[in-house]
């Protein structure tokens, strides 16, 4: 059977159990009447039942092809419906007006979440992996920061990851070897391996932000050392247009069932350039946002 969006239930949540109205006068949800939301949650159904709930099957028996020059190609009809989802403002559905988004209520964004990730998880990791590093940016990076990426993140336009594990210490991060070398000019030099990076390198997106645990030469050892680092695959100018390439190398693909469609990724940072968010060796809180 086809996936069958329970955009009923999901209308009936928010409408009669939450009564969504009700907090008319709190932020975003001004623009929240029940006649909005139920137009949201009708196309969030047609969007996540026509569109990606076919390429299920499809990107779990076709899987993501790892090419040679470190490159990573999504299956087929993955990218023209990332395409769509984008050109359809889903993304941004929750974030902030101040960086393009369209700031209704999470809630909200939760009932097109759930629906996507119950027709194609595979395919939903990706935005979902990116509106990860949208909220960590936001709650921990300067406002130089936000203004550079979070516009590109929200809309979905770039990708963005998280690089917490690394092969000799699984979840243990407090045994983590990243390295990173503070230079002249305020960045740092990334160095080292991490492992089941989902959505690590695609096709879909101009660019992919990595958020980086790393250690800063000098740090406490254990998890009161690590430090978060925005590292882009591609180095964005002043008026955030990808520019020259960052040697941040995807170097194999993991095996994770059922999620053939994501890209699992091996990441390899050589001495790729980043930039601190937030406060020294407070990195691990920062990422848990």
């Amino acid at each position: 059977m086809s996936y069958q969006p329970p955009v009923r239930d999901h209308a009936f949540l928010l409408r009669d159990v939450l009564e969504i109205e009700k907090y008319a006068n709190l932020p975003g949800f001004e623009d929240a009447a029940i006649d909005v939301v139920d137009q949201i949650i009708q196309e969030a159904g047609r969007f996540t039942a026509e569109v990606l709930a076919p390429l299920n099957a499809v990107g779990d028996k076709q899987g993501c092809t790892w090419n040679p020059d470190h490159t990573v190609t999504t299956p087929k009809g993955f990218k023209e419906a990332y395409a769509q989802l984008v050109a359809g403002g889903w993304p941004a559905l929750g974030a902030d007006t101040a960086y393009g988004g369209q700031g209704l209520p999470h809630v909200v964004n939760l009932s097109f979440s759930e629906m996507s990730s119950s027709a194609n998880m595979a395919f939903s990791m990706y935005p979902g992996l990116t509106h990860g590093a949208y909220s960590a940016i936001l709650n921990g990076g300067s406002q130089a920061q936000k203004d550079l990426y979070l516009p590109h993140l929200a809309s979905g336009n770039w990708g963005g990851t998280m690089n917490l594990t690394e092969p000799h210490c699984g979840t243990d991060l407090g045994l983590l070897r990243t390295k990173a070398v503070a230079q002249a000019d305020g960045s740092y030099r990334i160095s080292g391996t991490k492992i089941w990076i989902s959505g690590g390198e695609h096709d879909m997106a101009e660019n992919i932000v990595h958020l980086v645990l790393a250690r800063i030469e000098g740090a406490p050892e254990g998890v009161r050392g690590i430090s978060l680092f925005i590292v882009p695959k591609f180095l964005p100018d002043a008026e955030g247009k990808p520019g020259a390439r960052n040697p941040v190398f995807c170097d194999g693909l993991e095996e994770k069932m059922g999620i053939h469609g994501n890209a699992t990724c091996v990441i390899r940072h050589e001495e790729s350039t980043g930039w601190l968010v937030g406060e020294e060796n407070r990195g691990l809180a920062l990422m848990f946002v």
